[in-house]
C-alpha cells in the first residue's frame, strides 16, 4: 500500500514535471475509478496543472479552482508513458514484497495525457478496484480527505495531537496507527517499522501503554515518517516501491534476522493481511498467531 513517504515523493515529482502543463485527454478504462460521475475526469481537459499536494495517502492534482483527488487504494500507483507509444511496463518494473499483489507490471486503469506528449498512467494491481478519482472544488469534498486525522509529517504535529489520537483507546495500537481518521498517512508497512523501533507489541491496546511507551511511540512515529519522506525525496516514481521494500527493517522480512537483537522476524495475522514483528524486541518472546 502506498503510504505518506512514497506518496509525498510522487506528488513532488508530478508537481515538478507537470506544472503549467495542460491536459489534452483523459481515458478512464475502468468506469468504477470515476467517483464523481456528474463531473468526470475528462471535464478537466484543457486545464493546466497549478500544483500537486498530498492529503494523507491521497494525491491532489490542482487545476486552477478544480482538484483531481486520487486515492491509490491498496495497490494503486502512477507511471509515466512517453509520447512515442513505448510500452508503459518499462516504467513500472515488477517488485516483489509484502505490499505487492503480484510480480509484474500492473494494468493501467486510467490515463491522463498532457500537452508535452507524455501521459500519466494510474495503475491498480489488486483483486478489486481500489483506485479512485474525484473532481471537486475543495479536497474536503472527498470523504476520505474530510475524515483525515493529523499527519505526523506536518511540522505542526504535536504530542497533544498524538495523545488525542492514541491515549485511552481500547484498540490494538497497530490498528490505531493505521486508522486514517486518527493519524493520516500510515499503513501496514510503516506501522510495523514504527512499533519495532519503539519496542511495542502491535497487539497491545493503546489504553494499556505506559507514559514511557507513549513517549517512545510519539518520537518514533514522527521520526520514522519524516525520515522516510526525506529519504524518498528525489527518487524516481518507478523506483519508489523497490526503495521502500529495501528500507524496511522488519516489514516483509519474516524469517530474516532482527537487526537489533538477532531473533527471527515473524509473521502474524492482522485484519485482512499479514504483518511482521520481532518477538524479543516487542512481545517478550511471545509468538503472535498466524492464520493459515
Amino acid at each position: 500500500m502506498p503510504e505518506s513517504p512514497e506518496v509525498d515523493a510522487l506528488v513532488d515529482e508530478l508537481g515538478a514535471q507537470l506544472a503549467g502543463r495542460a491536459i489534452t485527454d483523459v481515458d478512464v478504462l475502468e468506469f468504477r475509478v470515476a467517483k464523481t460521475r456528474a463531473r468526470p475526469p475528462s471535464s478537466l481537459t484543457g486545464e493546466r496543472l497549478t500544483a500537486a499536494m498530498r492529503h494523507g495517502k491521497l494525491v491532489d492534482l490542482v487545476f486552477g479552482d478544480a482538484h483531481l483527488v486520487v486515492s491509490l487504494g491498496r495497490h494503486g500507483w502512477a507511471r509515466w508513458r512517453d509520447g512515442d507509444g513505448d510500452d508503459a511496463a518499462a516504467y513500472d518494473a515488477p517488485v516483489t514484497g509484502a505490499d505487492d499483489a503480484d510480480a509484474g507490471p500492473a494494468p493501467a486503469l486510467a490515463t491522463v495525457e498532457f500537452d508535452d506528449g507524455r501521459a500519466l498512467e494510474f495503475t491498480d494491481a489488486g483483486g478489486w478496484v481500489s483506485l479512485g478519482f474525484w473532481v471537486v472544488d475543495d479536497p474536503a469534498d472527498v470523504p476520505a480527505v474530510a475524515k483525515l486525522g493529523p499527519d505526523p509529517a506536518d511540522p505542526e504535529f504535536s504530542r497533544a495531537d498524538f495523545d488525542q489520537a492514541v491515549v485511552g483507546r481500547r484498540k490494538q495500537i497497530k490498528a490505531v496507527l493505521q486508522e486514517q481518521e486518527s493519524l493520516a498517512g500510515i499503513g501496514n508497512a510503516y506501522s510495523d517499522e514504527i512499533l519495532h523501533t519503539a519496542k511495542i507489541s502491535p497487539v497491545a491496546h493503546a489504553a494499556a501503554l505506559t507514559e514511557a511507551e507513549l513517549g517512545r511511540l510519539f518520537d518514533t512515529t514522527v521520526g520514522t515518517i519524516t525520515t522516510a519522506i526525506e529519504a524518498r525525496r528525489g527518487i524516481p516514481i518507478d523506483q519508489l516501491k523497490a526503495v521502500k521494500v529495501a528500507a524496511m527493517r522488519v516489514h516483509g522480512r519474516a524469517g530474516e534476522t532482527c537487526p537489533v537483537c538477532g531473533d527471527t522476524i515473524r509473521d502474524f495475522s492482522f485484519a485482512s493481511t499479514t504483518a511482521q514483528y520481532c518477538p524479543t524486541c516487542q512481545t517478550n518472546g511471545e509468538q503472535l498467531p498466524l492464520k493459515g
